[in-house]
């Protein structure tokens, strides 16, 4: 799956119980290219689950924190 496909899951409310599906006003911030599905959604469970806009905002400046997530979730 890609990100755009996984745009359109979070735009058209698939997840209607989930906290996602109370935003409209989705957008790309953030992409890493060549994860696996499973690698990926647990590194996106991980940033949602700190709750943080500094650390969103940190995973563009500080490209450590992405690759010691890489290493964490494999």
């Amino acid at each position: 799956m890609d990100i755009n496909q996984r745009m359109k899951e979070h735009i058209s409310r698939r997840f209607n119980l989930s906290f996602t599906a109370k935003a409209d006003d989705w957008i790309v911030f953030f992409q890493v290219d060549e994860l696996k599905y499973s690698q990926a959604r647990k590194i996106e469970d991980h940033i949602k689950k700190m709750k943080s806009r500094k650390y969103i905002e940190n995973l563009s400046k500080y490209l450590d924190i992405i690759n010691k997530l890489k290493l964490k979730y494999r």
